[in-house]
Parts: C-alpha cells; structure tokens; sequence
C-alpha cells in the first residue's frame, strides 16, 4: 500500500479527482495533508460500525416509540423483555441495513481524516480549516470561496454550520432507504429479517415512494444533529482545555495521548447528549412514519394524525414524542463520543495531533 501510495501524483485541491479520493479514503484508503498531498493513513467506518455495534440500543428505542404500552421498562427492561419474546439474535435485527446505510451515509459525511485549507488572515497568522466530511469538502470549498477567504475565517462557525447541513441533506438520501427497511424490520413483526428481504418487500408493496417516505422527518432528525456534532464537539474541546488551562494550569500540550483521548471522548459524548436531545422528536416521528405507511395523504397531514390522532384514535402528543429518548440519547452519546475518539485515535496513529482545543485564545 506504501509504494502504491507513493505514487500517486500531488493532487489539486479543489478538483473532482480530490473529491473523489475523498470518497474513497472514507472507505479506508487515503488521507490528505496540508500539502494536498495523498498519505496511506487507514480510515475506519466510523458510522457504519459505531452505529452497527449499538443496533440492541437502537432495536430497544425504536419499539418503545413504535409501542410505548408494552415497552415501558425502561432501557435495560425493554431489552430483556424482547430477548426473551424473540430470542438473543433479534437484538441485532436490522444490523445490515444500518451498517450499509450508515457506512454510505457517513462516505459523505463523516471521515477519519482531516484536510487543512492553509489560508492567510490580514495579520499573517495561519488559519486550518478542518475538513472530515466528503459533501461537507464540497460545499465548505463552495462557500469560502462564494464569500472569499477573510469573511469564512471571521465567520467560520456560520460557514461550518451551512456547509454541514448541505452535507447532510445530500448524506440522508443515501442512508434514506435503509433506514427505512431498519425501521421496519425492528418494530413490524414478521416484516423481514434483515436487509435483502426487508428491502424485497418494502419495494415490492411500497415501491420507491415508500422507500423515501421518511425523507422530510430523516431531514429533520439528522441535520440539526450533524450540525451540532460538529460545532459544538469543537466548543466543547475548546472550553475543556481552555478549563484546564486556567484552573489546572496544564494546557493541552501537558496532556499526552491517552488523556487526550479521554478528552476527546468526553467532549464528543457531551456533543452526542446535545444532538440526541435536539433531534430525538423528529426521530421519533420517522420511526411511526415508517411502521404505518399511508402514501394516499401528504407526510404534513400524516404528521399531524400521528401527533393530534384521527378517526377516534389517540394521537402521542407532545409527550409521545420523547418515548424512547433515554436510550436514544446513550445512543447517540456513545455513538458520537466513540466516532470523535476513533477518529482522534487514527490522526494520533499517525502522529497527527487530536481536533481542537489549543487551550489559550488567541
């Protein structure tokens, strides 16, 4: 892999050969330097398999927002009760669909690398962008260069924000569909057993239609999340060390890879609480999407029969649409802090500092 890499010629930032070595290195091929320069530093899916190894979390969720009359014990309750109705094994139901789902979801958006756009401010000092996400490279590249280089450093958090939520716009018609066969083979019994005959059959009744009807509310869940993921990991990390710093008097070089680690993990679960609670009511509302399909009405008006209910049925009011959020939000907090921790992991592998956090402002 050395000499291959070895290789390749200096890539041109910017051009649709680095987008498309971006793509691939998510997969687990390449990462940039600062240079624009290809180096073989190994990638991990992070998504896929961080999302994959909490599918009993997920499986656990999922049913007490689809049925919160009978899955009503709480997390570790809700997971014996449906191992012993459906046996050990269905703890995993739906682990293809959201591995696939998510290793494709996260190939736009998230990647273990981090590429530095070097850029000048007016006082001469050095400002890295830090690029993780394929889509995000795309339109993070877009906007500085639409708004020009001083305007995206002064106003790096407004761009970031923008940029990743145009990434994730493009990353959940990716992950739209498996999601959607995820959903239905973890809460509609006897829908399938995992992605080729879920996917089968949800084609085969609902079509492509049914296949993205969860689009609007994956938008919703996702978007507000992937945002917050990022920002606030970096304010977060930010704040820890700043901390540190000032009242410990060890800023973050005193730290040596481990502890930083520690930290990063710390700061990326404090980052996963936030974004599973801003995006647990969407979440919610895709699950119930997925489990009673109904493509005679519009999403808006299924919505609002789910939250207000219709012909004599109840709807899950406002109450209804935090079933679930404890482990959701273990979820989404380990899920994060884990993504944050192996990616850090793979930059200090290779002799790469951790993300963020300088300690003292400057």
């Amino acid at each position: 892999m050395t000499d291959k890499v070895a290789k390749i010629e200096k890539v041109e930032y910017g051009s649709t050969k680095y987008f498309i070595l971006c793509a691939y290195e998510t997969l687990g091929i390449f990462v940039f330097d600062h240079n624009e320069q290809p180096n073989n530093t190994g990638g991990v899916l992070s998504c896929g398999l961080t999302h994959f190894a909490m599918t009993p979390v997920d499986v656990v969720k999922c049913n007490a927002q689809a049925d919160p009359a009978k899955f009503n014990k709480g997390m570790l309750g809700n997971m014996a009760m449906w191992g012993r109705e459906q046996g050990t094994r269905a703890l995993f139901r739906g682990w293809a669909p959201t591995l696939v789902g998510y290793s494709l979801q996260g190939m736009g958006k998230f990647g273990l690398y981090e590429v530095k756009l070097l850029c000048k401010k007016k006082n001469g000092k050095n400002f890295f962008f830090e690029m993780r996400v394929l889509f995000l490279k795309l339109f993070k590249y877009k906007f500085a260069h639409a708004v020009g280089e001083e305007n995206a450093t002064r106003h790096r958090t407004l761009l970031y924000s923008a940029a990743s939520a145009s990434a994730e716009f493009f990353a959940d018609i990716l992950l739209c569909p498996l999601e959607t066969v995820k959903l239905k083979v973890q809460t509609v019994p006897g829908y399938g057993r995992g992605l080729a005959d879920g996917a089968s059959r949800l084609l085969r009744e609902e079509g492509t239609r049914g296949a993205f009807q969860i689009l609007p509310t994956l938008w919703g869940r996702q978007i507000p999340y992937t945002v917050i993921k990022f920002v606030a990991f970096e304010r977060i990390i930010e704040f820890i060390y700043g901390w540190t710093e000032e009242n410990w008097n060890r800023p973050k070089s005193s730290f040596n890879k481990v502890e930083q680690l520690g930290w990063t993990f710390v700061a990326g679960y404090a980052a996963g609480v936030i974004c599973g609670a801003v995006s647990h009511p969407a979440d919610t509302m895709a699950t119930l999407l997925s489990k009673s399909p109904d493509s005679s009405i519009s999403i808006g008006a299924r919505i609002g029969r789910i939250y207000k209910g219709y012909n004599g049925k109840a709807g899950i009011g406002f109450g209804g649409l935090w079933k679930g959020f404890g482990p959701r939000v273990f979820m989404i907090g380990t899920l994060t802090g884990l993504q944050w921790f192996i990616y850090d992991s793979v930059k200090t592998a290779w002799g790469v500092p951790t993300t963020g956090g300088s300690g003292k402002k400057h």
